[in-house]
């Protein structure tokens, strides 16, 4: 763990508390207190550690259970299906039904090693019942992850696949850690700098959160939504779900799942769950849009538009598809607009159509747009469309209660979820934001119930924005789930809170240094964008 930045200045408080037991579930924490965090086994060494960045911004720094005994690897196997599954032809994964699992740890016990069946149990949250998910295949408890690679190893070489693994992942609730977890706090009645989210260059490539940081002068900042990684499933970088910066609307929402609402003045700061309608207007007439600023028939987390398959509900880390599409480009997407069939209005700075292409994809005028269209609604842009005339897009970002929600040059939104926590209270929200997947719970598994790192953000009773990035995936930081997520923003005092993208992209930067620890082996994580503390005017 990075100790740098808190040991490079004066440490305004150093708490150690010993021994503390959360309070209930239905107590909300009081404004302004200190709890013990809600994590592992009761009376656990826990310490704080907090300094001033600038006026109105605080970094605390919190480690839970730094005297924790190391725990047990083991190798988890990837069980196939066999005759006893459902579905022999299922591609592996890391939990099935128990006849498969048992078929699968018969088979390598027969083959000489210790293997063994575990059912796993997740916990019940706001709108998911939780019990039984299916059941895991371990091989061995190693006291070392070299001794459960070669263990891997061997395993490979009798035909099973898998992964060594390190068991204090696995979110028991006695596990006495260690966690180690970074916040940034934001006091708007003190703050005079600017609280802004950046993409970068242009929406559509993935920068590093430290680079965003020192492009913007940033004191501090944190990695923010998702975002697309693969080609495959659009244009690298570009938000996967909502994204307003600096006021405009520059990726629509997975409808219906939840968006961080900030201002520059860091007041103000809210969870909404959104909502968008799009138009494109020209010769009298006007036509829905799909889209804005992404490939056009790649919806990643899906959410869309009735006719998108294989839904128009929430689907995390899926990408739903749509054959006919118009989606909107604006100049900050990038170089070059997709390529592909179709047809492509392009617009001046004036909104005026200049020409159409076919196929589509190309540059953009300076301060100009564009209209893409893709199979059936070819013919709808064609009739909209006039060289010369305008050709106006629209767009209105609407709440959960179906109020238009209202930006400016000050606005920024950006995508996240689940919900964490809604008026004080534990509200976590799997099955609403996508991440229950029927006939999937290997994904459930490694996503809501394992412990990863985890940017969270939010605002407490007080008003105050919080940032808060967890380490995972090591021995010195286990992680959290995301009801472990949840249960440390409720205790940090958290009004509001909402889970952003995390794993590998988890990332705080104070200054010019990146204070936690990425978990990627090749470090730090280019991604689509960050949240960032600028410094007040001198």
């Amino acid at each position: 763990m990075n100790n740098k930045v808190l040991g490079a200045a004066t440490v305004l408080a150093l708490v150690a508390v010993v021994g503390a037991s959360p309070a209930p579930a239905s107590t909300p924490p009081r404004p302004g207190t200190a709890r013990a965090l809600p994590l592992g086994a009761v009376g656990l060494t826990e310490t704080r550690s907090t300094r001033t960045m600038q006026p109105g911004v605080t970094l605390t720094r919190i480690v839970r259970g730094a005297d924790a005994p190391a725990l047990a690897w083991t190798v988890e196997l990837a069980i196939p299906g066999g005759v006893t599954s459902p579905d022999p032809d299922a591609p592996p994964t890391a939990l099935k039904d128990r006849a498969s699992a048992d078929e699968l740890t018969a088979d390598v016990q027969a083959d000489g090693f210790d293997a063994r069946a575990e059912e796993v149990t997740t916990p019940a949250v706001s709108d998911y019942v939780g019990g039984p998910l299916g059941w895991r295949v371990r091989v061995g408890l190693f006291g070392s992850q070299s001794a459960a690679t070669a263990e891997l190893t061997r395993l490979r070489r009798d035909g099973y696949g898998g992964s060594a693994v390190y068991t204090g992942w696995d979110g028991n609730s006695s596990d006495r850690g260690p966690w180690r977890i970074d916040v940034l706090t934001i006091d708007p009645g003190r703050f005079r700098g600017a609280l802004k989210a950046s993409y970068g260059p242009d929406l559509e490539n993935r920068e590093r959160t430290s680079e965003l940081a020192a492009a913007a002068g940033a004191t501090a900042g944190v990695n923010a939504g998702f975002f697309v990684l693969d080609p495959n499933a659009g244009a690298p970088g570009d938000p996967a779900g909502v994204g307003v910066y600096d006021g405009r609307l520059l990726s629509e929402p997975v409808n219906g799942r939840p968006g961080l609402v900030t201002s520059d003045t860091g007041r103000h700061t809210t969870v909404a769950r959104l909502t968008w309608r799009g138009r494109v207007a020209g010769r009298g007439a006007s036509r829905p849009l799909d889209g804005i600023d992404r490939v056009p028939g790649l919806i990643r987390n899906c959410g869309g538009t009735a006719d998108d398959t294989p839904t128009s509900l929430p689907l995390h880390d899926v990408t739903c598809t749509d054959h006919d599409e118009l989606v909107a480009f604006t100049p900050e997407y990038g170089a070059q607009t997709p390529r592909g069939d179709g047809v492509e209005a392009v617009l001046d700075a004036r909104g005026r159509v200049s020409h159409l292409r076919s196929p589509r994809g190309g540059p953009l005028p300076d301060g100009g747009g564009s209209v893409q269209a893709t199979g059936s609604r070819v013919a709808e842009l064609t009739a909209l469309a006039q060289v010369g005339r305008p050709l106006r897009v629209e767009s209105t970002l609407r709440d959960g209660n179906g109020r238009e929600v209202p930006t400016s040059p000050t606005t920024s939104i950006l995508n996240g979820g689940p919900e964490l926590v809604r008026d004080g209270r534990l509200h976590v929200t799997p099955a609403t934001d996508g991440m229950v997947q029927p006939g999937n719970p290997s994904f459930y598994y490694g996503w809501m119930h394992k412990r990863n790192p985890r940017t969270l953000a939010g605002v407490d009773a007080a008003g105050r924005t919080v940032l808060v990035t967890a380490d995972g995936r090591s021995t010195d930081a286990l992680g959290l789930s995301i009801p472990e997520s949840a249960a440390v923003a409720r205790a940090l005092g958290l009004r509001d809170a909402i889970n952003l993208d995390g794993g590998g992209s988890t990332t705080m930067v104070v200054g010019p240094e990146v204070i936690n620890d990425p978990s990627d082996a090749a470090g730090e994580r280019p991604v689509g964008d960050a949240l960032l503390i600028l410094p007040g005017r001198s």
